[in-house]
């Protein structure tokens, strides 16, 4: 894909960083431990710049900028807007616009700018180097009224460049001298970007790829918990796809979403408000409505190939049961939404068993028979 895009594309400025600061980390931070060895310090301020830089893409940049999933207060907009450029992912306003644009026209190969048709690698960071500069999308004048937001889109670079790079070697030197200088400027500043962008790569592509898709398969966004731990929370792409406004991803009790818990936690403090969540009875129906598609295919695979291997009758019995049970359960649920009716939390809770028996059935179901897997 990336062999058919004119020469005269390249954004050689985006690309030559990319590559070089890779390139940089890969080889400056093994020789500098081997030469310097790696203290407490460096590894505690790597930590905190991941933490700083990465906590301000997915609070900041995504969930409050892009998605309007809460509104925050000046210190909370300031601090992620200036954290955030540390991760040299463009300003708030360009990375809201492409993540809108994309939201908008997923899976689809001319419109979706990071679209896993065109291949992992162009998902993952290939469509950012042929990203050209200006663009006048107006799918972000909400934002153009944040004062913040323009300051920050004013001076992107020189932000990053002073508070992602500058700053940790300053904290370097005032802690070890020029040798601690250079180790913070090299794993604390190169380094985590580099980790930061690539976690952030990751749910452009392998979330796109690799996962589940408890709500929706109709969209290539996928559920990775793998992803969620590196990502504060974003792992959980299948359910953002489906609702993208809701400033939480992990909506199940054991889910991993820090973003989530920040969110709450300045709701709490008085520096956030208007929190936007989906009802559980919305969620569960999306669950339900999967399920159902996915048990109607099966149960047509099985109906076909039930003499192949042991148990099958049993199973098409069991599976048809349980089937029809969850088409009563969604049919009642979805009237009970459409109509605004309010629904008992030991209804949504048995509506959830019914699907992860049906689940669990085709699972086992898949493991007895290849040729339904």
């Amino acid at each position: 894909m990336i062999s058919k895009i004119p020469f005269d594309r390249v954004n050689w400025g985006t690309s030559s960083f990319l590559i070089l600061s890779f390139v940089a980390s890969l080889i400056g931070v093994p020789i500098y431990i081997y030469h310097y060895g790696i203290d407490f310090f460096q590894i505690a301020l790597f930590l905190i710049f991941f933490f700083l830089s990465g906590m301000s893409i997915t609070l900041g940049y995504h969930r409050l900028f892009a998605h309007k999933a809460f509104k925050a207060s000046a210190p909370v907009r300031f601090f992620t807007l200036v954290f955030g450029a540390c991760a040299f992912e463009d300003s708030a306003l360009d990375w809201s616009s492409d993540h809108r644009q994309h939201h908008k026209h997923v899976d689809h190969e001319e419109d979706d700018p990071y679209s896993i048709t065109k291949g992992f690698f162009w998902a993952h960071m290939g469509w950012i180097f042929f990203k050209l500069f200006p663009r006048t999308l107006p799918n972000v004048n909400d934002l153009r009224t944040d004062k913040l937001v323009m300051w920050q889109h004013k001076y992107p670079h020189l932000i990053g460049v002073l508070m992602g790079f500058v700053f940790p070697a300053f904290l370097g030197y005032l802690w070890g001298g020029w040798s601690a200088a250079l180790g913070a400027f090299l794993i604390a500043g190169l380094a985590r970007v580099v980790c930061v962008q690539h976690c952030t790569f990751f749910i452009n592509s392998l979330c796109h790829t690799i996962g589940n898709r408890p709500y929706d398969s109709s969209t290539s966004a996928r559920d990775s918990w793998l992803m969620a731990i590196f990502t504060f929370g974003e792992g959980y792409h299948n359910y953002h796809h489906s609702f993208q406004h809701d400033y939480r991803n992990g909506v199940k009790g054991w889910q991993w979403d820090p973003t989530k818990w920040a969110i709450w936690s300045l709701e709490k403090l008085g520096l956030a408000s208007d929190l936007r969540r989906v009802s559980r009875e919305k969620i569960v129906l999306a669950e339900l409505r999967e399920t159902r598609k996915v048990a109607h295919k099966s149960l047509e695979e099985l109906r076909e190939n039930s003499s192949s291997y042991p148990e099958g009758q049993d199973t098409q019995k069991q599976l048809s049961s349980l089937y029809d049970q969850l088409g009563e359960s969604y049919t009642e649920l979805e009237e009970a939404v459409s109509k605004k009716l309010e629904v008992s939390r030991e209804a949504l809770d048995r509506w959830q068993k019914d699907a992860s028996e049906i689940l669990a059935l085709i699972t086992r179901l898949n493991k007895l028979s290849p040729s339904l897997a």
